[in-house]
């Protein structure tokens, strides 16, 4: 049984979970270790900022048996485990269990190599870890970074000229927010020389559900450009040395997403493209902090005699939503059926006894001190968000889904809403994000995850691209709006209309000229056709109420 293995084993998922554990395969190792040692040979002092067991150092060991390893790790529970096993070996290694971002900085190195946690900022002391690292670097790292990246910043200021260094992280930094600061600061120091994506179909880490980008870095004082590789697989990381492309420096630009250097783009082919912001504004869902206390279905409203006023229709679970277009209909039957597809609203109703009695439960609970219930005022209030006419999922495997919301009832986190700003009629601009071309444009603004997960915050929408509906003649919309209302009918997202609609706004933004005549005359044979359906679907129903048997 490997170290890993047993170690795994013996420790909980939680704690695992806790301090960001995740180990990197030994082909990977090895790659990487490669890399740092190069054609290097003699006493050369490596430095592992998380230290984990020591994979890396046993794929270095293997390289140069002579090297000096200075290692890191906060987690107490693991740094004995390593200390054990290299303990018992001959080889200078010096383990230290301390956080390696609040150690010594005037150390410098010949080799780094590393792969660091992964926790967001609400999972480590970014308030104190943060400034740390924006004081000593004169950075702007904003609240929201990753603690990955500050393991990577702090690396490079301790490279000794001719270092090399080699980090596997997540690509999430190179196409989110957050990550505008890391990349201007990777590029200013001139020390990025190779960024290797894994496929996104495949996550290298067994039990991590990201991406995967392995940074090679050297510091040179050579700027001559920055290669891109992609791999499909781990395999190819060798050939990903010779495979590449080459990027000068002065061609990359920080503030925009970089999967646009190194993947190809959906966008580029089409013309007359805008920010989605030109149009709507998108923002999350509202966040209770706490789902099992706020959300409520009809059987639990019954349980606590609340009245109306204090429930606020909202849609909790993106699987409750099966069709493209959302009625009041629609809304009914979840709530006949039980579904989650209320929000208690305490602050609409205070002085109602049974609304008192829920919010005093809920103290009981400990509900108000929660990460977000805490914060607010009073604790039982709800976000201030407005019904949005159009909903966007925020996950997904396969494609983007667009929902149109005639029920005007609000949603959780679960959607992102999608609002209208005026310059286009809702209908038509929810018609084009239905097609094939809305969801593939894009995609090009996506954060995407391991296993082929695809992400969007409200801002990777906002920023997106898409077709500029202003385009568009009067005949063009009215052509548009008439397909919408066959779409409420219909009520697919496979459905032929959208079909229709995808061949028209592709040859309208690519040639810049439709014959709009063959567009409606498919869409009236459309309408044709399933009116025919519908009308013998009622004569058939009419026939056997007539032919039913009857009984007295």
């Amino acid at each position: 049984m490997s170290v890993e293995a047993e170690y795994i084993n013996k420790t909980s998922i939680s704690h695992r979970k806790k301090f960001a554990q995740f180990f990197t395969p030994e082909h990977i190792s090895d790659f990487m270790a490669s890399w740092v040692i190069g054609n290097k040979r003699g006493k050369l002092s490596i430095l592992e900022p998380a230290f984990g067991l020591g994979m890396f150092s046993r794929s270095l060991l293997k390289v140069n048996p002579d090297i000096r390893v200075v290692g890191y790790d906060i987690d107490d529970t693991i740094y004995k485990y390593a200390h054990r096993n290299f303990s018992e070996t001959e080889y200078d290694v010096d383990i230290i269990n301390d956080n390696y971002l609040t150690a010594s900085w005037s150390e410098k190195y010949d080799g780094i190599i590393c792969n660091p946690p992964y926790l967001k900022f609400h999972d480590y002391d970014n308030q104190t870890l943060i400034p740390l690292i924006n004081n000593k670097l004169h950075t702007n790292l904003n609240g929201f970074t990753n603690i990955y990246t500050l393991f990577l910043l702090k690396s490079i200021h301790q490279m000794k000229d001719g270092a090399r260094m080699a980090y596997i992280v997540p690509s999430e930094f190179l196409n989110s927010d957050y990550g505008v600061e890391v990349k201007r600061t990777l590029l200013q120091s001139g020390v990025l020389k190779h960024i290797i994506i894994v496929d996104f179909t495949q996550c290298a880490f067994d039990d991590a559900l990201t991406t995967a980008s392995i940074l090679l870095c050297q510091k040179d004082n050579q700027s001559d450009g920055i290669n891109f590789s992609n791999v499909s697989n781990t395999a190819e990381l060798y050939s990903s040395l010779t495979d590449y492309k080459t990027l000068a420096i002065n061609q990359l630009d920080p503030e925009v997403k970089w999967k646009q250097y190194y993947d190809h783009t959906h966008s580029a082919k089409y013309n007359k493209l805008v920010p989605f912001s030109t149009f709507a504004k998108v923002s999350r869902g509202i966040a209770t902090g706490a789902n099992d206390y706020f959300i409520f279905k009809a059987s639990k409203i019954d349980s606590y005699n609340l009245p109306e006023s204090a429930l606020l229709p909202c849609i909790c679970h993106a699987a409750d939503i099966k069709k493209l277009i959302f009625t009041e209909a629609d809304f009914e039957t979840l709530v006949k059926a039980d579904k989650t597809v209320f929000l208690f609203n305490g602050r609409s109703n205070e002085a109602y006894r049974e609304v008192h009695d829920y919010i005093c439960l809920g103290e009981e609970n400990g509900v108000n001190k929660k990460y977000l219930t805490s914060s607010r005022t009073p604790w039982y209030a709800l976000e201030n968000r407005k019904p949005a006419p159009i909903w966007v999922t925020v996950f997904s495997r396969k494609e983007l889904r667009f929902i149109r919301n005639k029920a005007g009832v609000n949603n959780l986190t679960t959607f992102h809403c999608v609002y209208n700003i005026g310059i286009i009629d809702t209908d038509i601009l929810f018609a084009y994000l239905t097609t094939n071309l809305a969801k593939e444009i894009f995609l090009d603004n996506s954060r995407q995850y391991g296993n082929g997960l695809v992400k969007f915050e409200p801002n990777d929408l906002n920023k997106g691209n898409i077709v500029d509906l202003r385009e568009l003649t009067s005949l063009e919309r009215s052509f548009i709006l008439k397909a919408t209302g066959e779409l409420e009918y219909s009520n697919s997202s496979s459905s032929e209309i959208i079909s229709v609609l995808d061949d028209f706004f592709r040859t309208k933004y690519t040639t810049g000229i439709t014959d709009l005549n063959i567009y409606s005359n498919r869409i009236d044979k459309l309408i044709g056709e399933k009116a025919t359906t519908r009308d013998k679907k009622i004569k058939v129903g009419r026939i056997q109420q007539l032919t039913l048997p009857i009984f007295k």
